[in-house]
């Protein structure tokens, strides 16, 4: 028998700068007889649906001596299928779906793509091919080439920089025997010893569609879905009851703490702790703790250790959720030359004081706004891992509740001053490393098996509908594009220069990207940490920066304050400050970004191979990276900012982009009154020399020496 559930969720969030942003995720939900999970969410914007599949087995359901196995059958499961022993990605790519890929963590394996609605019988028969029909397509040979691969990728990770942190950071915060204990990559020998027969009990065990869940969202409904969904998995068998653990929160007796050595340019700072688990109020209480300490400009660390003292270059605090345990971590990467001893003692005075006194009104307010503001623009589309699909799916699978993101919400907003201190005093002031039983429901089958001689055809494509685009001037001829799109109270806009890194040939390399990164760091009349607190109270977002051709600065605001956060904008735009203060801020912090370029593959072939193709006159021959040489950084004055900006900047060189839910009506006097008494300054516009380069006569091969590097790239 079918169960059917019907929950429109509306979402309102209770903050001064989203009180009436409304996001609206309703659901249907039904259980197959062999326990499997559907969700089912219609969002018509766009003839594509976001098919998610996810399995309730990850790198915790492992046994010590046979880790690795979630990983490498995440891998496995795109070789091919008893009814399909091909490419999994090929019929796929052929109906144009996008956001295809599988991922594998502690607690959960996934699967997911976005196709168009024509080709949803096809992902589904693909989908519950492999859940009901793998066993007869994986041998031996097939297991060693992925076996290789994934011992090739936890190589490739552990040679990356930092890389061999999470390793050491989960044996230092979890003891033995904790299933979190391990990576999920895990062990080359355990992989190496990994047979075909173990590989099979694994599936077997773990890929029932009892311990799945199904999430179906965009064009389509449940009365589509439902017989889709019985057709292709109704057959499949439920597999074996699952004791499932719900929490494991491990108790330190001591703090500890453990040197690593690696080949970095930096020192950084990981400092962990073990905290409740994702579906906690306590964890969404130390989400708006870890935002008051290290996320954004004004957050407590940030400021005092890369603002102030400059100590550093960047600071973050967040909470890693997962099902039995989180993980609350402070990273802090150190400036050249500063002494860890003296970070430590800062990260623990700075501790002292919020466990102290807790977080100000005004700091938890700005938490709020901005993960508020993150899940509303993150659930704008359907699928990707912020997604509508993403959402609901992790809703059912870890807490039984689609809509579990209203309650989350809820549990946020409502928490004052008194419950983020708790939580911190309670969590935080623990010793940290610097690394139930129910009758098992009975299941059963249709007993009618899907048509598999032949894989469902996709006979068409559907027609795509982009919103109109219009366009119009602003008085002073500076041209205003725009896309209309009201699914979120967001508007986007974007002002686009003709500049970017190819501005600096001939000059000073490394300007156009200093110039648009000091853009927000203040203006005229406020302060880099004015605009930063002014933005987080508005739930704005103000980014600049150039790529090789276009130097930009854009803005995600919220409906309801766009005036307010556009004039904030303009601000940023017309007036900035290039405050020496700042400069030498930022220059610090950009030559640290060099060094680290410099001791990268892909960082130093940005760097070298664009002289080599162009040539020194061209405006490509120069580094990719756009960050300069050491050099032409430390020799940068305000006056060379400040030319920049009067010669690029400009509103006969701007196009303003806007995407969102805004009319022309509405947008065009904002942007009037913000900038259309913007005048052209009376000196040219200059040009870049962009031109044709002759292609060499026979290919040429450049090598880079890195002594002690472990690979060739």
């Amino acid at each position: 028998m079918i169960k059917r559930l019907l929950v429109p969720l509306l979402v309102l969030v209770a903050h001064s700068a989203l009180a009436n942003s409304e996001v609206d995720i309703p659901y249907e939900r039904f259980v197959l007889d062999n326990g499997l999970r559907v969700i089912v969410h219609e969002d018509r914007k766009a003839p594509i649906v976001a098919v998610g599949v996810w399995y309730h087995v990850g790198s915790k359901d492992e046994k010590p001596g046979k880790t690795g196995f979630a990983h490498l059958f995440e891998h496995l499961m795109f070789n091919g299928s008893e009814n399909y022993d091909d490419e999994y990605f090929k019929p796929f790519e052929e109906v144009g779906a996008t956001g295809m890929n599988g991922t594998t963590w502690f607690d959960r394996t996934n699967y997911f793509q976005n196709v168009p609605t024509p080709a949803l019988d096809m992902a589904l028969w693909m989908e519950s091919d492999r859940m009901g029909h793998l066993l007869g397509a994986v041998t031996e040979e097939k297991l060693d080439n992925q076996r290789g691969v994934v011992q090739n990728e936890k190589r490739q990770g552990v040679n990356h920089p930092y890389g061999l942190v999470e390793f050491h950071v989960l044996e230092g915060l979890f003891p033995e025997g904790h299933p979190y204990r391990w990576s999920t990559i895990g062990s080359l020998e355990d992989l190496d010893a990994a047979s075909l027969d173990d590989v099979k009990e694994w599936f077997s065990e773990n890929y029932g569609a009892s311990n799945t869940v199904l999430v179906l969202a965009g064009d389509i409904d449940v009365n589509e879905a439902r017989p889709l969904v019985e057709k292709y998995f109704g057959n499949i068998e439920a597999g074996p009851p699952l004791a499932k653990r719900t929490a494991y929160i491990p108790e330190k007796s001591t703090s500890t703490r453990e040197r690593l050595y690696d080949r970095v340019p930096q020192a950084r700072i990981y400092r962990s702790w073990a905290v409740p688990g994702r579906t906690t109020d306590e964890r969404a209480n130390l989400d708006l703790a870890a935002a008051v300490l290290g996320s954004g400009k004004n957050s407590r660390l940030y400021k005092a250790l890369v603002y102030d003292a400059q100590v550093a270059t960047n600071v973050s605090v967040s909470v890693e959720p997962h099902e039995l345990a989180s993980i609350f971590r402070i990273t802090a990467t150190l400036q050249p030359g500063a002494d860890l001893a003296d970070v430590n003692a800062s990260i623990d005075a700075i501790l002292a004081d919020f466990l102290e006194d807790g977080p100000s009104d005004d700091e938890l307010e700005r938490a709020k706004t901005k993960i508020n503001a993150g899940f509303i623009r993150g659930v704008e589309q359907v699928g990707g891992f912020s997604g509508k699909a993403s959402v609901l799916a992790q809703g059912e699978l870890y807490a039984g509740d689609p809509g579990f993101f209203r309650t989350r919400l809820d549990w946020l907003n409502a928490a004052d001053e008194k419950d983020v201190h708790a939580a911190a005093e309670t969590w935080l002031s623990k010793a940290y490393h610097q690394v139930d039983v129910e009758p098992y429901p009975e299941y059963g089958t249709t007993g009618v098996e899907a048509d598999r001689s032949a894989l469902p055809v996709v006979n068409m494509v559907p027609d795509l509908a982009f919103p109109d685009v219009q366009r119009d001037e602003l008085g002073n001829g500076i041209e205003v594009v725009l896309a209309e799109r009201s699914t979120v109270p967001v508007v986007n806009i974007a002002m686009q220069f003709d500049a970017g890194y190819a501005a600096d040939a001939g000059g000073t390399l490394g300007t156009a990207n200093f110039a648009l990164a000091m853009m927000d760091e203040g203006t005229d009349k406020r302060s880099a940490l004015e605009i930063s607190a002014e933005a987080e109270s508005l739930g704005a977002q103000i980014g600049t920066g150039s790529n090789l051709d276009v130097s930009s600065v854009t803005l995600s605001a919220l409906t309801d304050e766009l005036e307010p956060s556009l004039e904030l904008y303009a601000d940023v735009v017309r007036n900035p400050a290039f405050d020496q203060e700042e400069m030498d801020r930022f220059r610090q912090r950009l030559l640290a970004q060099i060094e680290q370029e410099q001791n990268q593959p892909v960082g130093v072939a940005l760097r070298s191979l664009p002289p080599i193709m162009y040539g020194d006159d061209h405006a490509y021959g120069i580094p990719f990276t756009g960050s300069g040489t050491a050099e032409s950084v430390k020799s940068l004055v305000r006056e060379d900012l400040v030319n920049f900006h009067e010669t690029w900047v400009r509103p006969d060189n701007a196009t303003i982009f806007v995407v969102g839910d805004v009319t022309m009506a509405e947008i065009k006097p904002l942007l009037e009154k913000q900038f259309g008494n913007w005048k052209t300054p009376r000196t040219p516009l200059p040009t870049k020399n962009i031109a044709a380069v002759e292609r060499p006569d026979s290919p040429q091969v450049f090598l880079v020496d890195k002594p002690g590097a472990p690979q060739s790239l």
